[in-house]
């Protein structure tokens, strides 16, 4: 049972390295970043992460943190 556990973990864990790797690769622009930030009243983290995984897209972005 706890290899089922640690298996389970460790699968888990690589693909949120592999979610956090695809998500370095997006390009973000600074000026979406500060809208964002401005804006939302958001610390940077949290707006670079919503623009990253919305693909660099403020729309989107801003969308989702508004619901």
């Amino acid at each position: 049972a706890m290899s089922v556990i640690g298996d389970r973990r460790s699968r888990e864990q690589k693909a949120k390295q592999e979610r956090e790797k695809e998500l370095a690769k997006v390009t973000i622009r600074k000026e979406d970043l500060e809208l964002i930030m401005t804006e939302m009243e958001i610390s940077r983290a949290a707006a670079e992460r919503s623009l990253r995984e919305h693909m660099g897209n403020v729309v989107e972005a801003l969308i989702t943190l508004t619901n």
